[in-house]
């Protein structure tokens, strides 16, 4: 039995997928790669960041705005959504290879994760 439990547990760990570690994103032409032509979803929300320092696009079919600068590191933005001002926050940025997650506060506060279209 006991062998047959340590078999069953090598199975599972072995397939079980690979998860990539988010790595911090330290600059901007960095950040700029991994956005270009790329469109950043989550459920309901669908943005670009646009590399004129825009960002476009709409969140539960509320039209999102806002405008960005990379500074001393971070992903610092404005946001608008359905009109509401959701204020200046500098965003730490980590990249998985699929995903980016922005954690607010300078990587302090909430995260959110975004799939790359």
């Amino acid at each position: 039995m006991k062998v047959l439990s340590l078999t069953l547990s090598a199975l599972i760990a072995l397939s079980a997928p690979a998860w990539a570690e988010f790595a911090k994103i330290d600059d901007e032409a960095a950040f700029l790669q991994v956005v270009k032509d790329k469109t950043l979803t989550r459920p309901f929300v669908k943005l670009r960041v646009l590399p004129t320092g825009q960002i476009a696009g709409t969140g539960a079919a509320w039209k999102v705005s806002g405008d960005w600068q990379w500074k001393d590191g971070y992903f610092c933005r404005t946001l608008f959504w359905g009109g509401e001002d959701y204020g200046y926050n500098c965003q730490e940025v980590r990249f998985d290879g699929q995903s980016l997650r922005f954690t607010s506060d300078q990587g302090k506060g909430d995260s959110a994760d975004f799939r790359l279209r």
